[in-house]
C-alpha cells in the first residue's frame, strides 16, 4: 500500500470561476495520488481459508489513447433539456450542466446501482464505497459530476468477503460499449467506452486517469489482477475510459 499524503485542504467558500479552476487542479493532483490504494476487493476481513476472492480476470489492455464546487442538493430542479451542449471554449466537447448522479446503468454487465458520495478521509485517502452493500457505486463528490465538462470518477468494489460486487463484470466492457448515468436533474447522461486498461497499483498513471479534460468524461475504477493474500489486496486497478455522447 502506498503511503498516504496529507489530507486535502478545505476548499472554503465558493470562489470565482478562475479560482475554481485553480482549486480543481490542486485537488485532483492530490486525489490522484491516493485514490487507487483505497479501491480494494474483498474488504471486510476475508481470510485464506475462505478461498480466492470472487473476481473475474483482469481486462485485456486496450490500445493506449494518445474543489471544486460544493456538492449540489439532491433536490435539484429538473432541467428542461437533457441534450448535451457544447462549451464556448475552443476545443471543448459536449457536456451537461452540473447535476449529481443518482444511478449507474450498464446493461451489458447488468449493473443498475445507486450512488453514494465519496470523500477524502482523515487519512488523506479517498474513502471507498461501503463494502457491506454489493450493489453500490461511489463518486468523488467534490469533483466533476458525470456529464459535466471534466473528468468524473466513479468507483466500485469488484467483490466482498463473501460474494461478487457491483463491478465484478467491469472487465467485460469493450470499446464502443455504452452506459448511462441517471442524474438528479431528471436527465440521463450517455457515455461510450473508448478504452479499458489495467494498471499496477504501484505504477498507476495518475495524470492519464485523473487529468482534466475539456469534454465530459468518466472513469470507472475497480480492483483487478492477482489477489495478494498477505496484503489482502489486489495488485492492479482496472480503469474504463468513457466520454459523453
Amino acid at each position: 500500500m502506498a503511503a498516504s499524503p496529507p489530507a486535502l485542504p478545505d476548499p472554503g467558500p465558493e470562489p470565482s470561476k478562475r479560482r475554481l479552476r485553480t482549486v480543481v487542479s490542486v485537488l485532483w493532483a492530490v486525489a490522484a495520488l491516493v485514490l487507487t490504494v483505497s479501491l480494494v476487493g474483498g474488504r471486510g476481513g476475508s481470510s485464506d481459508a475462505a478461498g480466492p476472492p470472487h473476481a473475474p480476470p483482469a481486462a485485456a489492455a486496450s490500445p493506449a489513447v494518445p474543489t471544486v464546487p460544493a456538492t449540489p442538493s439532491t433536490s435539484a430542479t429538473p432541467s428542461t433539456s437533457a441534450a448535451p451542449q457544447r462549451s464556448a471554449a475552443a476545443g471543448a466537447g459536449p457536456h451537461l450542466p452540473r447535476s449529481r448522479p443518482v444511478r449507474l446503468l450498464i446493461p451489458k454487465i447488468s449493473v443498475d446501482a445507486p450512488f453514494t458520495d465519496l470523500a477524502i478521509g482523515r487519512s488523506g485517502q479517498l474513502e471507498p464505497p461501503p463494502s457491506h452493500d454489493t450493489n453500490l457505486v461511489g463518486w468523488y463528490a467534490k469533483g466533476h459530476t458525470p456529464g459535466e465538462a471534466g473528468t468524473a470518477i466513479i468507483a466500485g468494489h469488484v467483490d466482498t468477503a463473501t460474494s461478487p460486487a457491483v463491478f465484478a463484470g467491469l472487465s467485460q466492457l469493450r470499446k464502443g460499449d455504452r452506459f448511462q448515468v441517471a442524474r438528479a436533474d431528471g436527465g440521463k447522461a450517455t457515455f461510450v467506452v473508448y478504452a479499458t486498461q489495467s494498471f499496477q497499483k504501484d505504477a498507476f498513471p495518475s495524470d492519464r486517469v485523473y487529468g482534466d479534460t475539456p469534454d465530459a468524461q468518466v472513469r470507472l475504477i475497480t480492483c483487478a489482477g492477482a489477489y495478494d493474500r498477505q496484503a489482502k489486496d489486489y495488485t492492479e486497478n482496472l480503469v474504463v475510459f468513457a466520454r459523453l455522447v
